[in-house]
């Protein structure tokens, strides 16, 4: 398939952690006033993907962070994340929980997938739904580019899974790290804006 072609059928757009505790006023990252510079705008560049590839009848796959429940219900934090995110308590990114959730401006997707680190590879059942699926082509956008993103970029990349990074599609809690991490994942995925792909998207 040519680089500038997509093959509709066997293509997903991966939103990579767009969750209300994340994003919503009312979530869990807002109370601890760990706000996203730019998400408006993030949230309107991936709504046009994922409103094209449904009307081309292609995958829409969310991952959702998340802090798995342990013993009382306190959530199971890595250490480094209780040292960043102090705030973050009982209930919050809990599955099936309303923060965990996809936000709304972007639901519903065709597969949701749990995850607990910053690659949705890592130790989830991502790859076994896209080889399931039939998909080997993601276009990938969420939050945030230095982590969730860059990871889950370069996983694609050693599965042999092509992936295409959507520029303005996703970002972080600085634009240093943004500018700095799009720029070193260009060797291993071709980068697009979201307008870019909506074309496409449209021309497949």
């Amino acid at each position: 398939m040519s680089a500038h072609r997509l093959d509709i059928e066997h293509t997903a757009l991966l939103i990579v952690d767009l969750q209300n505790d994340f994003l919503h006023p009312d979530g869990a990252y807002a109370r601890g006033g760990a706000n996203l510079p730019g998400a408006a705008a993030l949230v309107a560049n991936m709504k046009s993907v994922a409103d094209a590839m449904r009307a081309a009848g292609g995958w829409v796959v969310s991952t959702q962070f998340t802090l798995v429940p342990g013993r009382g219900g306190e959530p199971l934090i890595s250490p480094h994340l209780k040292q960043l995110r102090p705030f973050l308590r009982k209930g919050d990114f809990q599955p099936g929980a309303w923060g965990h959730g996809l936000i709304d401006e972007l639901g519903p997707a065709d597969f949701s997938v749990e995850k607990v680190a910053y690659s949705a590879f890592y130790m989830t059942r991502l790859e076994f739904v896209l080889r399931k699926a039939g998909i080997d082509t993601l276009l990938v956008g969420g939050i945030v580019t230095n982590g969730g993103v860059a990871s889950t970029l370069r996983d694609a990349h050693v599965r042999d899974i092509h992936a295409k990074l959507l520029t303005d599609g996703c970002g972080a809690f600085s634009q240093e790290a943004h500018q700095s991490s799009i720029a070193s994942l260009g060797s291993i995925a071709p980068k697009l804006t979201c307008a870019e792909a909506v074309a496409l998207i449209k021309a497949a």
